[in-house]
């Protein structure tokens, strides 16, 4: 039985693979907690932003400096929220 779990835990740890975050990189942040963004849900963003990092808290939680129109939402969110911003700049 331990085996098993051992080796569930193995598979598991290898799937989940969570970016490495440093202050002052850009991040997108999911909407899917964002119920005050006007219009159809269906066709909503899934992430918004870029936002940049302000600070780290932990290895779970993330502050970013939030835009005008987020102005009303707490600007900490956990790491299972955000991806990482990749510029279209080649």
């Amino acid at each position: 039985m331990a085996d098993s779990f051992a080796y569930a835990k193995d598979k598991w740890d290898k799937s989940q693979v969570t970016p490495d975050f440093k202050v002052g990189d850009f991040v997108l942040v999911s909407t899917t907690n964002f119920n005050n963004i006007k219009g159809c849900r269906k066709l909503k963003d899934f992430f918004s932003g870029p936002f940049v990092i302000k600070d780290l808290h932990e290895e779970n939680a993330i502050e970013v400096e939030l835009s005008e129109e987020l102005s009303n939402k707490h600007p900490t969110f956990p790491v299972s929220l955000m991806k990482p911003y990749e510029s279209g700049d080649a």
